[in-house]
């Protein structure tokens, strides 16, 4: 058992959870990844009790759009997992994440335990020192998870359910452009 509110991990389940802004953007690129048993959106690290997307879109309750991944470690390893998250955000933008400004959608690393905490940083420091973002200040927060809450029914899969819409908002918000564009380099 370890941080409040999230969910008491097995042997052969592990949780990790990740913040990078609108949470239908993050889901996709780790629920198609063998060892992924599943992807919820949600909401991490506010104060208020069982926000509500209304009232985490105002900035006011202190919560993160995030994603809970629950996953096979022995066939996946969370170092994969944290390699998915960064391909997926600017981790350089302190203001929100692409279309979407504010806090809410600031971009994070909610670990479990300590190793989680070790390799999240670790990931960091070494997103700084090679490849697309080398030299740059890496602004996305690594902090203990706090009480998860999942979002309401219609956001879960919104990219299997509202297919239009969902790569419209992708393509409309310039993450895709910006991602791509990143690691072709």
């Amino acid at each position: 058992m370890y941080s409040a509110g999230i969910m008491s991990e097995s042997n052969q389940e592990k949780i990790a959870i990740f913040a990078g802004g609108c949470f239908w953007c993050i889901v996709a690129p780790f629920e198609v990844e063998d060892g992924v048993i599943s992807v919820t959106a949600g909401y991490i690290n506010g104060h208020k009790d069982d926000p509500t997307y209304k009232e985490v879109c105002t900035g006011e309750t202190g919560h993160a759009e995030a994603i809970k991944v629950i996953y096979q470690p022995e066939k996946i390893s969370y170092e994969k997992l944290l390699e998915i998250f960064w391909r997926q955000i600017d981790p350089t933008d302190e203001g929100g994440q692409f279309a979407d400004r504010g806090n809410q959608y600031r971009t994070g690393i909610y670990y479990t335990d300590e190793n989680q905490k070790k390799l999240a940083q670790e990931s960091k420091e070494q997103l700084s020192k090679e490849g697309p973002y080398k030299g740059e200040i890496i602004v996305t927060e690594i902090e203990p998870a706090d009480r998860f809450y999942d979002a309401e029914d219609y956001h879960q899969g919104y990219h299997k359910t509202n297919t239009l819409q969902y790569y419209a908002y992708r393509n409309g918000s310039g993450r895709d452009q910006f991602l791509n564009n990143k690691w072709k380099k």
